[in-house]
């Protein structure tokens, strides 16, 4: 029986069948057209020297297989560690066809039951937007490590301070999935940060151009008229990820979009704007420029720069001639079986990143602090544009 084959079978066993398959079908045809879902190449030699650091296997329940199909794209289901013991879509053909990709034969109708089983030992939050925050707090609180997609909160600095209040008082872990974060680029900054390569970051800049994003569908249209900077960690990992230090204040810049879903009247954020221009003062010292954009066509992507006292990082280090012996940075091995997945091959690094800080009992490396800084300070950074480019203090997350 070939996969194809084996995959109908599965599907049709659960019940929803014809539905399920048309329903994987449309998001795969969909799928191909997202910008950043490109998969990385995956170092198959460099798995050879991959090692286990524990032979103990967590339960892991899954929410979410909308259009992004991310439920499915971390690699879950085959890490060795891993059980994906329970899966859960408010679709019930969505459900099916993340049950049968993760291997899974437990499936809840939506995540708030699927957290009450007390057999699962963490969760993956990949969902609309609007609930990361909500779910991952009655996670926590049910005692489960939780790992989301992004953003950490959306929109909201009460439901930041909820989860904040929530992660340091139940002791769970908690990781944001933040993609930018495993680019061979930023993951490079990051190596020569912590060896003491760089000193401080004088200037950063972090850019997440997506023209027409509110044109993918979203549960419930939360993508229609999105303001730009609630979505920011994608280019805010350009200084967080590379140094784990937060942002402390922002001015924001932007003007009125002439698309029609961006004006105020047609979009349930009254949000004018599909590009906003933050410049962050960074914890160190330094300066930020964060830009996400919705509305200008032409060059995308998720990208960043750093400028340091140093040398520049910018595709490669630039030193002017000064005599630093760069070590070749190439990431961790993933377990045998995980590929590296979309958005320049992060997705398995995030996910075994989350998995080992649980077994090795340790901070994961996007933690609630980075998470909230990244989130937060694009919160702030609305706000400030809707004032004008007004300076404004961002709330801070420390453990």
């Amino acid at each position: 029986m070939n996969r194809d084959t084996s995959r109908r079978a599965f599907i049709a066993g659960l019940g929803v069948g014809a539905a399920a398959l048309a329903w994987e079908e449309k998001a795969m045809a969909q799928q191909v057209q997202i910008q950043g879902f490109e998969k990385g190449v995956t170092d198959t030699e460099a798995q050879k020297r991959w090692k286990p650091i524990s032979d103990r296997k967590i339960r892991v329940g899954i929410a979410g297989y909308g259009v992004c199909q991310f439920g499915a794209a971390f690699g879950f289901q085959n890490h060795p560690n891993v059980t994906v013991a329970a899966v859960t879509d408010l679709f019930p053909e969505r459900c099916a066809t993340l049950a049968q990709l993760c291997n899974c034969r437990k499936t809840y109708p939506s995540c708030e039951e699927m957290i009450k089983d007390d057999s699962l030992e963490a969760v993956f939050i990949a969902t609309d937007a609007v609930s990361h925050a909500r779910l991952a707090i009655a996670a926590l609180k049910s005692g489960k490590h939780v790992a989301s997609a992004v953003p950490a909160v959306f929109g909201s600095l009460e439901e930041a301070e909820e989860l904040y209040k929530t992660v340091k008082a139940t002791g769970r872990k908690y990781m944001m999935f933040e993609t930018s974060y495993f680019h061979d680029d930023l993951y490079a900054m990051r190596e020569m940060y912590k060896a003491g390569l760089l000193g401080k970051v004088v200037y950063a800049e972090g850019e997440y151009f997506h023209f027409s994003v509110e044109q993918i569908d979203s549960y419930k249209g939360w993508r229609v008229g999105l303001p730009p900077q609630w979505y920011p960690t994608h280019s805010n990992a350009y200084y967080t990820g590379v140094t784990g230090l937060p942002f402390t204040e922002v001015s924001c810049m932007a003007m009125p979009s002439i698309v029609d879903k961006f004006k105020p009247a047609n979009n349930r954020y009254k949000n004018p704007f599909a590009t906003e221009i933050a410049l962050f003062r960074t914890a160190d010292g330094g300066m930020a420029r964060m830009a996400v954009s919705w509305d200008t066509p032409g060059d995308s992507g998720e990208k960043g720069r750093i400028r340091t006292q140093q040398g520049t990082y910018y595709g490669s280090f630039a030193t002017e001639g000064r005599d630093i012996k760069v070590p070749v940075m190439t990431r961790p091995p993933l377990p045998p079986g995980v590929e590296a997945g979309g958005h320049g091959g992060s997705h398995g690094y995030l996910m075994a990143e989350f998995v080992e800080a649980i077994l090795a009992n340790r901070k994961p490396l996007v933690d609630i602090s980075q998470a909230l800084t990244m989130t937060a300070g694009g919160i702030v950074a609305h706000k400030s544009a809707l004032k004008g480019g007004e300076l404004m203090k961002i709330p801070q997350y420390p453990l």
